[in-house]
């Protein structure tokens, strides 16, 4: 199971947000290609980094630093206002060697077939992050009238592999990831689901690791809060 540290930019800052709350920040800080090396140094074989700018379609794509820290060993997984064929190729180009596309793999789910087709099945992962059971879009601000396990199977059909589950209402809050949704999610689909959202502890690791069927968790506000180490992570996910 893959470890994926996350660094969420907002203005040029390393933050983590409260259940995706632009109003519930925390900078953690100035300097995201010195935090991608602290997390490399400790052991990252990827980088998750989330472009909230274009999350909240603001007008900065943090290309500059993407190509920064996809200049290091370790592979970039990013996201955040991926919405046309054009943003994703300037994330490949940028260094990216998988994208993560939210909103537009529902407004525009031709743009998943499509996306598939040019780069590949494994360089493409679809966010199903979920409010109250139900799909959630544009920032986590409003949601659409599928379950994850619905869209998810959509999503199957349309060539997809790989899926990040975030449950929203868990995500910066330190409360535990839903294991049991993540799990029914990669046991109904078939999908390499990337668990995200609420890991508080290494006993969150350990539990989606024995389950046997995750592909991978991206750890957030406990790593900046410090509530374990990246190394103490990794060795959780290898059932350590």
């Amino acid at each position: 199971m893959i470890i994926y540290p996350a660094i969420d930019l907002r203005g040029g800052h390393v933050v983590r947000l409260r259940e995706g709350d632009p109003n519930r920040q925390t900078v953690f800080s100035d300097d995201p290609t010195t935090t991608a090396t602290k997390w490399i140094a400790a052991g990252a074989q990827w980088i998750h980094m989330v472009n909230l700018d274009g999350a909240f379609a603001q007008a900065n794509d943090n290309s500059l630093i993407l190509e920064r820290i996809a200049a290091f060993s370790a592979k970039v997984q990013f996201g955040g206002g991926l919405r046309t064929l054009d943003d994703i190729a300037r994330a490949f180009n940028a260094g990216a060697n998988r994208v993560v596309i939210g909103t537009a793999a529902f407004l525009t789910p031709e743009l998943i077939t499509q996306a598939i087709e040019r780069w590949g099945a494994d360089a493409v992962c679809v966010a199903l992050d979920a409010r109250a059971s139900k799909i959630a879009t544009h920032g986590w601000q409003t949601t659409v009238d599928l379950t994850p396990v619905e869209a998810g199977k959509q999503m199957v059909a349309r060539g997809v592999k790989h899926a990040l589950y975030t449950d929203v209402s868990r995500d910066g809050g330190l409360v535990g990831v839903n294991v049991t949704e993540t799990v029914r999610l990669a046991r109904e689909t078939g999908l390499q689901v990337i668990a995200s959202g609420g890991v508080s502890s290494v006993d969150d690791i350990r539990a989606l690791a024995q389950s046997q069927q995750i592909a991978g968790a991206v750890i957030g506000m406990a790593l900046y809060e410090k509530k374990f180490t990246l190394a103490a992570a990794l060795e959780a996910a290898e059932g350590r």
